[in-house]
């Protein structure tokens, strides 16, 4: 870490016989006539009163019955197709047939897309008046679909226990004006990865803030008799070859307090200068090296930054590499009650705002989102891939806090932060993040070069920064 602090800083009638010879026109009087005729006029008159009340009672049954089950039909009816991105059919389906034998009204459609061109797909589908009733899309994508994205009806969640039940990062990603646009059912984030071989092998602990990280890594580098790295102690310093540098650099900044709507002045220069320094004066990373998960995958690499996604990927290449995750390395506090900052990525679902079963859609999305469906969702994404997503929820913190992968992610949520500058979210050349990740790349590079000065790099990426939130009707004050 550089020497500066701001581095990172819802009965029957009585009838009396007539007599003989007695004209029938003429009254018969008895004994007994007036309590007759007094008590057949009551039981008469009683009649129409006890017709009416009934014809009340069913008018006032027929309307609760109504309500009842109009609003019922309303909310478990509906054809709904869901867009998903990541999960398989075999590990959702389970959860919609549970939903649908309880919900005879509803049909749902899972269609597994590829991450090829799938906002432009999603778009365009949209735009055609076809597109999906539930879709997912990635946290820092509202601004491009706030048109598109239904709003959560308090009915199925208020926004009191959307906060209650997500993580904050989460309340404020999907919020758009009074409106709360998406419900998650995973979550990721920024992890240190380290390859446990080396640490054990050298004696070291993982670092937890930024200065020993660095001098972590010129420990653990090691460089051959010509100077080529043979051992990297952490991939930093450029953007070829560092996977998820976005996130990193964004990372760096928000620790340090930078607003990323206008990224200048000395603490963006700084966590900027931090990030090439690696490189530029380290000399633990290089453009020769393989990608920083190739590097890692490999036992090359000691420590690793990237969301635990990533695991898959490190899997795929050595299924035997021993690594564990730790929290994000953090800047020094002013308090201890400061919660540690690191940076979120995760993909969530939206319902269109044009879907004839939006209740449906929503309720639906509410049921996969409950403590018991994650749970569920969980064991299915394991027993495919070995690993779950973490969950999103807070009051299920407890169950992963000491998962050798997910744990650190879960440890450091409560204060995760996000924005536009983000890897791998397969936006088009268009998007918000790509657009935005251009300006920072060439401002990293230029550093990293010495072709010009963290400040004079950081201007160019403020004016860019500012056209495209513009273009996003994204504020920059």
């Amino acid at each position: 870490m550089p020497p500066s602090s701001n581095i990172y800083q819802n009965n029957q009638n009585i009838n009396t016989p007539v007599p003989t010879g007695v004209p029938v026109s003429e009254p018969v009087i008895t004994a007994n006539a007036p309590a007759q005729t007094a008590l057949s006029s009551k039981k008469k008159n009683s009649k129409p009163l006890i017709i009416i009340g009934i014809i009340i009672l069913l008018l006032v049954l027929a309307m609760v019955f109504y309500r009842l089950f109009s609003k019922t039909s309303n909310k478990v009816s509906g054809e709904i197709v869901w867009w998903g991105l990541w999960e398989s059919q075999s590990v959702v389906e389970p959860l919609i047939s549970t939903y649908e034998s309880t919900h005879p009204g509803v049909n749902i459609t899972y269609v597994e897309q590829s991450k090829e061109d799938y906002r432009e797909r999603l778009s365009n589908s949209l735009a055609k008046g076809e597109g999906p009733d539930i879709f997912t899309f990635h946290n820092t994508w509202v601004p491009m679909f706030k048109s598109d994205l239904d709003a959560l009806p308090p009915s199925v969640m208020t926004a009191a226990d959307y906060s209650k039940n997500f993580y904050p990062v989460i309340t404020s990603d999907l919020s758009y004006g009074n409106s709360i646009v998406g419900i998650p059912i995973g979550y990721d984030a920024l992890t240190l990865f380290i390859n446990e071989d080396i640490f054990n092998k050298s004696g070291k602990t993982p670092p937890t803030n930024w200065a020993d990280l660095r001098d972590l890594a010129k420990e653990l580098t090691i460089k051959d008799d010509k100077g080529i790295i043979t051992q990297s102690g952490v991939a930093l310093g450029r953007t070829e070859n560092v996977d998820n540098w976005q996130d990193i650099l964004a990372l760096l900044m928000i620790q340090n307090g930078v607003d990323l709507r206008n990224p200048v002045g000395d603490k963006a220069e700084g966590a900027l200068t931090f990030f090439t320094l690696f490189l530029s004066v380290d000399g633990v990373w290089d453009t020769t090296l393989p990608t920083s998960t190739q590097a890692f995958a490999a036992g090359k690499l000691a420590m690793y930054i990237a969301p635990s996604w990533r695991v898959f990927d490190i899997q795929r290449q050595n299924p035997n590499l021993k690594y564990k995750t730790v929290p994000i390395p953090q800047l020094p506090k002013d308090s201890p009650d400061e919660v540690d900052i690191t940076y979120a990525t995760y993909w969530t679902q939206g319902v269109w705002s044009k879907s004839a079963s939006k209740l449906a859609a929503w309720d639906f999305l509410s049921y996969m989102a409950s403590a018991d469906s994650l749970q569920k969702l969980y064991q299915n994404e394991s027993a495919v891939r070995n690993l779950g997503e973490a969950y999103p929820r807070t009051d299920m913190a407890s169950l992963l806090i000491d998962h050798p992968i997910i744990g650190s992610i879960i440890a450091q949520a409560p204060g995760a932060r996000s924005w536009y500058l983000v890897s791998r979210t397969f936006d088009g050349a268009t998007g918000i993040n790509t657009l935005i990740s251009n300006y920072f790349g060439d401002a990293v590079n230029a550093v990293a070069d010495g072709e010009k000065s963290a400040s004079e790099a950081l201007e160019t990426v403020a004016q860019g920064v500012a056209q495209v939130l513009a273009q996003y009707g994204i504020s920059v004050r």
